[in-house]
């Protein structure tokens, strides 16, 4: 019987002790092969797409159709599944959502991810009790923002990719001291966005895609020149200047599962089922081992060099703890490129008629695919598969398969990384291609009987199924050898062709028993056969399947003349200085990057003004808050300006009470999304709160 650590532990931490429960790890999936990649290597949790209304439109998604087979094959193997709708949908859009939503309750689903409010309200309205995770684009980075989530009907509140690790386990503190205890999750794998979460206007203004919408064009994966006071600098080969490493938390593992984290999230919707197998695995392990050390007071091991080489080999643009260990700018972005690469190999020594010589940092053999890195990825390439390699000392003579590499663009010098790496590539397929369950979860049994009473099995797994089957023939009393525990655990054990394992046994015999072998696997089978039945059932939402869509009419101009109008947003003293004279203007946002200065600017404003109340200033604060920053709202409330942008979570509850506005942040494209925010800002003085 394996060891078996309960998935709830106290540990004494140096000002308190603290009662963790073992986070869900949950992994990506575009398409099925993904999914098996998924399960098979021990993910908790997957989460995937359908062809509409999720952030990820280009990976292979799943269709409605998909949905009853899926997550009966999920249910079945102790898995659960999330569906992303966390696009943001427009007015016109609502019908078909309502409609989409309904087929997704139905059929059983364990939560959607949703980005846009007026879906959370939506779906309140269809359903009093399917779950809703708030998602990363929320730009959720404070408590105030846990508690925007809670106050939508959320369950889960995936916390923006920027907070540190210090900021998590406060953001959990203080939502628990307002009466909310809401499982927090984070990514800890993947592909880092340089916007903030849920914030990106780059895709749109450069690639005319909405990243919000599904259609997230890379920009921040391009080069770029930099200029400085108008002058062009030079680069040299770092112009990748967007471009972040990829996040990798498993070195850190045990520190996020102390933060208070509940669910350890892996990017990549758009990736292979390799790369979700492989990280999967890694991830697995690396969590498995940092529970077991927590739970037996011991020193986690550390991330073994196979791991770390698999994780790198599959997917990276570089890896990194990203935010998680506080900003640190510089290392997070290498700005060398923005694509995969691998392992580093080193760099070229000699440049030969047939190949290259190398002294490589990591293995290398015949069959690997390696490129030549010379600084500049935005132009061709050399790289190829390594045909042969010839060692002497301590280097290595790497030829190449016919008119693969153009040596003649080869230099010495250059960077080399390995990129493939067919060995691996065939073991991690070999992980999820396989006829019979590879990855095996948890059960418990408990046999009770005495003699001329039938012998009873009962199964319980950890969601809470319990299944429970009675022997046909009594027990009868033993002459020889009596059911004792190592018999029955022997029997009941043998589970290899099924998606469990048997984690403990309680054995409640009454007097020496006897039970043929044959008949007791049949029992086994039988209680396992209906227990598989019981994990496949869909879950059962509640659902008003005749629920009518009745958007409310919320005024969105505000109680003034309906004609367009232009407000300027000014951003420094010089912009501020240059709308002063312009009285046609009769209301002036403004924006500085020091909220200290917001005193001095209002004042200057009235100033000029003097008399003339018809003019407004509305002051903005930064976009993003974090735990931690009430200051900045108290330099806001005390600028004496005649209104406030409320921009984040944070500042819809700090300015209740003020004039406010929800500033873009809020990305209300329906008027259902606007409600909620009119709800939250209700007791503001305002004289209008959202434009379009």
């Amino acid at each position: 019987m394996p060891k078996y650590i309960p998935k709830r532990i106290r540990i004494e931490l140096p000002d308190r002790p603290l009662t963790l429960q073992k986070p869900e790890l949950m992994s990506p999936a575009g398409d099925w092969e993904c999914v098996k990649a998924a399960v098979e290597n021990g993910a908790d949790a997957v989460y995937f797409g359908l062809d509409r209304f999720n952030a990820r439109m280009r990976a292979n998604n799943f269709t409605k159709n998909d949905l009853p087979e899926l997550m009966a094959y999920l249910h079945h193997r102790g898995v659960k599944g999330y569906l992303t709708f966390n696009t943001l949908v427009f007015t016109d859009e609502l019908q078909d959502a309502s409609q989409f939503l309904k087929t997704i309750i139905a059929s059983g689903v364990d939560a959607a991810i949703v980005q846009d409010v007026g879906i959370c309200r939506l779906i309140r309205e269809l359903s009093p009790d399917f779950p809703i995770h708030a998602s990363t684009q929320m730009s959720i980075s404070s408590e105030a923002g846990v508690l925007f989530a809670h106050e939508l009907g959320a369950s889960v509140s995936v916390l923006a990719r920027e907070c540190a690790l210090n900021e998590i386990a406060s953001i959990k503190e203080k939502s628990l001291e307002k009466g909310v205890d809401m499982p927090i999750e984070i990514f800890v794998h993947g592909a880092l966005c340089v916007a903030y979460s849920g914030q990106c206007l780059t895709s749109e203004s450069l690639g005319g895609r909405s990243a919000n919408r599904g259609e997230c064009a890379q920009a921040c994966r391009m080069p770029y020149d930099l200029y400085a006071d108008g002058e062009k600098v030079e680069l040299g080969d770092k112009r990748y200047l967007l471009s972040p490493q990829d996040l990798a938390g498993v070195d850190i593992i045990p520190d996020i599962i102390r933060s208070g984290v509940q669910t350890l999230k892996i990017e990549g919707r758009l990736k292979a089922p390799e790369y979700v197998a492989a990280v999967t695995q890694v991830y697995r392990r690396a969590l498995d081992s940092a529970w077991e050390a927590l739970a037996t007071e011991q020193e986690a091991e550390p991330v073994p060099d196979p791991d770390r080489y698999t994780l790198e080999m599959t997917f990276s643009r570089g890896l990194d703890t990203g935010w998680l260990e506080g900003i640190d700018n510089q290392r997070l972005v290498h700005a060398r490129f923005g694509k995969k690469r691998g392992v580093k190999l080193g760099v070229v020594d000699e440049v030969t008629r047939t190949g290259v010589w190398v002294h490589p940092s990591s293995e290398i053999k015949a069959g690997d695919g390696v490129v030549f890195d010379g600084g500049r990825p935005d132009s061709k390439e050399e790289g190829g598969r390594i045909k042969y390699i010839e060692s002497h000392q301590n280097a290595l003579h790497l030829e190449f398969l016919t008119d693969a590499v153009d040596l003649d663009r080869v230099e010495p010098g250059q960077f080399i990384w390995k990129t493939s790496d067919p060995n691996l590539d065939r073991e991690l397929r070999k992980s999820y291609a396989v006829e019979q369950p590879a990855y095996h979860r948890p059960i418990h049994a408990t046999v009770t009987g005495s003699v001329d009473q039938p012998l009873t099995l009962k199964l319980d797994d950890e969601d809470g199924r319990s299944v429970t089957v009675q022997s046909e023939q009594p027990l009868i009393a033993a002459e020889k050898r009596p059911l004792n525990e190592e018999v029955l655990q022997k029997q009941l054990g043998r589970l290899g062709s099924t998606p469990y394992q048997l984690a403990s046994l309680k054995v409640d015999l009454q007097g020496d028993c006897m039970y043929p072998m044959s008949a007791l696997n049949q029992l086994r089978r039988t209680a396992v056969e209906r227990l598989d039945i019981a994990r496949r059932q869909p879950l059962d939402w509640k659902l008003d399947r005749l629920h009518s869509l009745e958007l409310p009419d919320f005024d969105h101009r505000r109680n003034v003349d309906s004609s367009v109008y232009f407000i300027p947003y000014v951003r420094s003293w010089d912009q501020l200085e240059a709308v002063l004279p312009l009285t046609t203007y009769q209301e002036v946002y403004l924006e500085l990057e020091n909220p200290r200065d917001y005193i001095k600017a209002v004042e200057r404003f009235r100033d000029y003004n003097g008399s003339d109340s018809r003019r407004t200033l509305w002051v903005a604060p930064p976009r993003m808050y974090k735990t931690g920053e009430e200051w900045i709202i108290e330099k806001l409330l005390s600028s004496g300006a005649d209104g406030y942008l409320a921009r984040n979570h944070e500042h819809l509850r700090g300015a209740s009470g003020a004039t406010s506005q929800g500033g873009f942040f809020t990305q209300c494209f329906q008027s259902a999304q606007c409600g909620v925010v009119d709800q939250t800002l209700e007791t503001s003085a305002t004289h209008g709160l959202l434009r379009p």
